[in-house]
C-alpha cells in the first residue's frame, strides 16, 4: 500500500506572508482531505545559506514594485475575506525564540496553541516579540506555560531540530517563506496556493489510479 500524500508548510513567525497563507490552508485541507505538516524553519538561517534577503530589504528605494506588493497584499485579504491582520510596526522581528519555541513546543505536544498564539502576537495584536519580556507576557496572556517552553527551547534536541529543520529545507530548494511541498514539488508564496492545491488534487488522482 503506497504511503499517503505528503504536503508540508514550512513557515517562519516573521513572514506575514506565510501567517496570510496559512489562513487558507485549513480550506484546502477541507477540500482535499490532506493534512499539513507544520514544519518550523529559521527564516534568517535560510537567507544566509541561499543568499536571499526580506523584500523589506530587497525593494528599499525601488520604485512602483512595493506598492503593487501592498495591491497584491489587499487582493489576497479580500479574496479569502481575511481581517485579523494588521503590519508588525516593529517589522523585522529577530526569530530565533520564536522558531526555538515553535519546536518546543512540538516535542511538547501543544504545538496548537503555541502556534496560534505566537500568529496573534505577531500579526493580529502585533508586538516586538524579540524582546524577552514582551515575548513572556504575550505567551502569559494567552494561557500558556510558556516558562516551560523557554527553558525546553534551550535543550540541544531543540536547537539541532530547527538546525535541521532549516538545512533541509535549502537542500530541497527552500529560499524563503512561506514554502509549500506536495510530495516532492515546491512552491513559493502565497499566491500559489491555488497551484499547491491542484497539484495535491492531481497527486491524489495519481496515487488512486494506480491502485485501482
Amino acid at each position: 500500500m503506497a504511503a499517503p500524500l505528503k504536503v508540508e508548510f514550512h513557515f517562519d513567525f516573521g513572514s506575514p506572508n506565510a501567517y496570510l497563507a496559512e489562513l487558507v490552508l485549513p480550506d484546502i485541507e477541507q477540500r482535499t482531505g490532506v493534512k499539513f505538516d507544520y514544519i518550523p524553519v529559521l527564516l534568517g538561517g535560510v537567507y544566509k545559506a541561499t543568499g536571499n534577503m526580506s523584500p523589506a530589504d530587497s525593494l528599499r528605494g525601488i520604485r512602483n514594485k512595493p506598492d503593487y506588493n501592498a495591491l497584491e497584499t489587499e487582493r489576497f485579504l479580500r479574496r479569502h475575506n481575511i481581517t485579523a491582520f494588521k503590519p508588525n510596526p516593529f517589522f523585522p522581528v529577530n526569530t530565533l525564540a520564536l522558531m526555538r519555541g515553535a519546536v518546543a513546543a512540538q516535542f511538547e505536544g501543544v504545538f496548537e496553541p503555541y502556534f496560534r498564539a505566537a500568529y496573534h502576537h505577531m500579526w493580529v495584536e502585533p508586538k516586538k516579540m524579540d524582546d524577552p519580556q514582551v515575548f513572556r507576557e504575550a505567551f502569559l496572556s494567552s494561557g500558556l506555560d510558556i516558562d516551560r517552553l523557554i527553558a525546553r527551547a534551550q535543550h540541544d534536541d531543540v536547537k539541532q531540530k530547527l538546525i535541521a529543520n532549516t538545512s533541509d529545507a535549502v537542500a530541497r530548494g527552500s529560499f524563503g517563506s512561506p514554502t509549500f511541498y506536495v510530495g516532492n514539488e515546491i512552491f513559493f508564496g502565497k499566491d500559489k496556493l491555488r497551484e499547491v492545491e491542484d497539484e495535491i488534487v492531481a497527486q491524489l488522482a495519481m496515487e488512486r489510479r494506480k491502485t485501482a
